[in-house]
């Protein structure tokens, strides 16, 4: 046991002392502690009035507001950012659309602490930088405000640990907004998976590929994650394809992340873009990028299964943000505008299929299969946006959990688990590919907990009449 499990181990037994083991497991009717890890299933106070305070007013961040402002019960009333015209122009938007007053903070580089501080808001939406994510959360929860993050959360163990141990110690939700986890035929898969078609799971597969290096470059000298790429290697994007993957399984819930093992190709992309589009004279045509331009991370899970993650934001290939299952009884795939299924023909001993359902039959078993979330809420996640709707499916489940006093249908657990890649990947690649082992962040909690069930929504509790919203961005009608 080494220090921070020891400490973390010590501040568990106190808090549980304290609160009467407060949060317990759903398993054997919730009559058992969750063994040291007392915000699995934690369900705060109903709230039919959610107030968010956005922080961080850049690409994410502005299409939040007026995301978050279609939602029925959900009012955004404070937004930070650095730059000034950005809060400026989203209480202008307020004012134009008929939504509350929104207070805004920003023109200062710690401006979040005061929205933060402000007690006119329950909720701190976390848009910012990765460098700022733990930070600006945790002061959000010292400050009595329950926190969502974007992606990755933290990238650190000892951010990990921060939002871990501050989440049980101030009794507030901390939930990482990972929208690869609300794709439609994802959790279609994952409903499959759960009905045990493809039989008991021994190896999955993701990635994000995504060439970002226009992106990343484009704007002012040191953009922050081209500074990022240009310190660090490993996997450090990790969540959106690890995390659907990760649900299906159940870790942190029956099964964990024992170790990883990581290995990059050589940096080539990155440096190249830079000196074929930056004019001469530029400094960041010299610059030094440490990140590969392809890393490959496999994980052993605790229970055996195994799990392929792949990152490469740098090479000029199509965009894939993969997701693969397998098997005995067959695999399910699913990348950017294809999904194959192969199922073993039990009708036949010994025949196999080698060969993908046809489209028909795949679609029929998508259909059969559908996710609740997808066949109530749908139309009206992909009439809100972001991502073709999951964004919106996203933020109306969260919404809907806090409305209800519902427990939330991610936790710090599983945003803890899914970040650690970060570091542990970075110190894979640069120790030769030794392995790393990941910190078990529930203490010992996934071996009793019960594996989620699947999240439903009921429209009477959200008060949604009408499915419809309206173009101009205004909230679902009710």
């Amino acid at each position: 046991m080494n220090r921070r499990e020891f400490l973390g181990l010590g501040a568990m037994v106190g808090a549980n002392a304290v609160l009467g083991c407060s949060s317990m497991s759903k398993k054997n009717g919730g009559n058992v502690c969750s063994g040291g890890a007392p915000m699995i299933n934690f369900a705060a106070p109903a709230m039919k009035r959610i107030r968010v305070g956005v922080v961080g007013l850049g690409a994410r961040g502005a299409w939040a507001v007026n995301r978050l402002s279609m939602i029925p019960g959900v009012d955004v009333r404070a937004v930070c950012d650095v730059e000034q015209d950005r809060v400026d122009a989203k209480v202008k938007w307020a004012e134009a659309n008929g939504k509350p007053t929104i207070k805004g903070f920003g023109g200062r580089e710690d401006s979040w602490r005061n929205l933060c501080e402000y007690d006119g808001i329950d909720v701190v939406y976390n848009t910012t930088p990765w460098q700022l994510h733990a930070k600006v959360s945790v002061y959000a929860m010292e400050c009595g405000k329950h926190t969502f993050i974007e992606v990755p959360a933290a990238m650190t163990l000892d951010e990990c640990w921060q939002l871990v141990e501050t989440s049980e110690k101030t009794r507030l939700h901390c939930m990482q907004l990972e929208n690869g986890c609300y794709r439609e035929v994802g959790l279609a898969a994952h409903n499959m998976i759960r009905a045990g078609i493809f039989g008991e799971l021994t190896h999955g597969e993701a990635g994000y590929i995504h060439d970002l290096t226009e992106y990343n470059w484009n704007g002012y000298w040191k953009a922050w994650r081209v500074e990022w790429n240009r310190l660090h290697r490993g996997d450090q994007y990790p969540t959106h394809d690890l995390g659907p993957i990760a649900r299906a399984m159940d870790i942190t819930r029956g099964d964990y992340f024992d170790y990883l093992v990581s290995l990059d190709s050589p940096q080539a992309s990155f440096e190249l873009w830079a000196k074929e589009h930056l004019p001469e004279g530029d400094m960041r045509r010299n610059i030094k990028v440490a990140m590969g331009d392809m890393t490959t991370t496999l994980i052993k899970t605790m229970s055996g299964k195994s799990i392929m993650l792949q990152h490469d934001v740098s090479t000029p290939r199509p965009r894939v943000a993969t997701f693969m299952a397998q098997g005995p009884g067959g695999h399910i795939s699913i990348a950017p505008g294809k999904t194959e299924i192969t199922l073993r023909d039990f009708n036949h001993k010994g025949a196999y299929h080698h060969e993908p359902l046809d489209q028909a039959r795949t679609n029929a078993e998508l259909k059969k299969y559908a996710h609740p979330l997808w066949k109530k809420a749908g139309e009206i996640a992909k009439l809100g946006g972001g991502h073709g709707g999951i964004d919106f499916m996203m933020d109306l489940v969260w919404a809907y959990c806090l409305q209800n006093g519902l427990p939330l249908d991610q936790d710090v657990y599983e945003l803890a688990s899914w970040c650690a890649v970060c570091e542990l990947s970075e110190r894979s690649v640069r120790s030769g590919s030794m392995p790393q082992k990941f910190p078990d962040f529930t203490r010992g909690a996934w071996k009793t907990t019960a594996p989620r069930p699947f999240m439903d929504l009921d429209f009477n509790r959200i008060d949604i009449k009408d499915k419809t919203i309206g173009k101009d961005g205004t909230e679902m009608k009710v």
